[in-house]
């Protein structure tokens, strides 16, 4: 009898280990997918000033769009790095304002056939794709810690041990979900 509780207090103890240190991986995969999506956001950041100054040189009168764009970013960049909500609903409001600067855009056709202009837009679109990627890694990561932190038996290493889910990173408009039209 001895023998048999001995080795249901090792099953328990083993189990437990490999629980919380899956619990672990979990919240590093998820905090190491929201890098992925952080680093995507900062390079469509850093490209947005170049866009708008060369937009800006064939269509000065749209300064309100230029200023409203600029607001944005800044708004965007500060946010909190953990309050995931908060940064989808500011990068969200970023991504229809890049729309209506490339709408403004398209009334140039000077502006459309600038080369930097063209280039600038590719690399937005390329951004846009890699943004979409690294949520989709993102959320399939909160998910499986999320699952993890729901599930039992794991939900009570979970609450002992202070891990929580992690939000998703949506994107809350329907039409915010598409990508900025970008045209060659």
């Amino acid at each position: 009898m001895e023998l048999i509780v001995i080795a249901l207090i090792i099953v328990i103890g083993v189990y437990l280990i490999f629980a919380y240190n899956g619990l672990v991986k979990a919240r590093q995969m998820a905090k190491e997918a929201w890098s992925g999506i952080d680093v995507q956001l900062k390079r469509r950041a850093n490209l947005i000033p170049n866009l708008v100054e060369t937009v800006k040189g064939y269509a000065t009168h749209e300064m309100e769009t230029f200023s409203w764009v600029t607001e944005l970013r800044a708004n965007a960049g500060a946010v909190a790095d953990d309050d995931v909500a908060g940064r989808a609903q500011s990068e969200s409001m970023l991504g229809d304002a890049l729309v209506k600067l490339m709408a403004v855009a398209e009334a140039y056709p000077e502006l459309k056939a600038n080369e930097n202009f063209q280039d600038l837009q590719k690399q937005l679109s390329e951004i846009e794709g890699e943004i979409q990627m690294s949520r989709r890694y993102y959320n399939g990561a909160a998910r499986a810690l999320n699952v993890k932190v729901e599930s039992f038996p794991s939900n009570l290493i979970a609450n002992n041990f202070g891990f929580s889910q992690m939000d998703y990173f949506e994107i809350e408009n329907a039409s915010d979900r598409a990508v900025p039209d970008v045209k060659f």
